[in-house]
């Protein structure tokens, strides 16, 4: 079994690897010579490199709840240290795409499922940003007991990383109506955000001492809750890829 301390680049499998070099290096001449067979096969490595990116968020949100509950401060740091992987592997899709654009002219709805991929690409790699935020936070938070047992924030990570599974797995079925669920779901994270703001605000109130913990439960509850919003941003973005239609999920 693979340690949960591992850095997660050991889990960026050979596809990643190789997608994470510069754009020219690809050899495009070995795609098939039929334009349309061409373009499924890049959007399907496409596809599958998204989704290990979204793999690698998923993880890192996990990651950093553990970290949270286990006062783990060399996990955190773990999963600060594995967002540049998040990052390498945002940049790696994004080239794909620009090749398979630049390559072979997709129009119409091809070019709409590059352009959301690329969109979902940016939202995963903020998501890996926030997943960092939340651990640099339990890295103050770690030495001290904990207040009120983080409140909601265990629960909240959970439900963030779910939210992330689910929409993938969205992405991947083309399923408008499992994404406009996903959106729905969103509405917990936010309840749960308000819930542990109001809690947090009247722990400190009762005691100044509990201040500093405080803050940074609120920062890294603030953090969790911008994740689900950005996976409602995906959801719409594929709501628009199946429908053509621009739907506010989180009005």
């Amino acid at each position: 079994m693979t340690d949960d301390r591992e850095r997660p680049t050991t889990a960026v499998d050979e596809q990643i690897d190789a997608a994470a070099t510069d754009a020219s290096a690809i050899d495009t001449t070995t795609w098939p010579a039929n334009p349309r067979d061409a373009l499924d096969a890049q959007e399907g490595v496409i596809r599958d490199a998204v989704l290990r990116m979204g793999t690698l968020v998923e993880a890192a949100i996990r990651r950093a709840s553990r970290s949270l509950e286990a006062h783990d401060a060399a996990l955190a740091l773990d999963v600060i240290k594995g967002d540049a992987v998040i990052n390498d592997a945002q940049r790696a899709v994004s080239r794909l795409i620009s090749v398979a654009i630049a390559t072979q002219s997709p129009v119409a709805r091809d070019l709409r499922y590059l352009l959301t991929l690329d969109h979902v690409t940016y939202e995963l790699e903020r998501m890996g940003d926030h997943a960092a935020s939340v651990a640099k936070q339990v890295l103050k938070l770690a030495p001290e007991p904990p207040l009120e047992g983080y409140v909601h924030l265990p629960e909240m990570a959970e439900r963030a990383a779910v939210l992330v599974h689910g929409v993938l797995r969205a992405l991947v079925e083309s399923d408008a109506v499992r994404a406009r669920e996903v959106a729905v779901e969103d509405d917990e994270i936010d309840r749960l955000y308000h819930a542990t703001f109001d809690v947090v605000v009247e722990l400190m109130r009762a005691d100044p001492g509990n201040v500093e913990r405080g803050t940074r439960i609120i920062i890294a509850s603030h953090y969790l809750e911008r994740i689900g919003d950005r996976s409602t941003n995906i959801a719409e973005d594929i709501v628009y890829l199946v429908t053509g239609d621009v739907e506010d999920l989180n009005p």
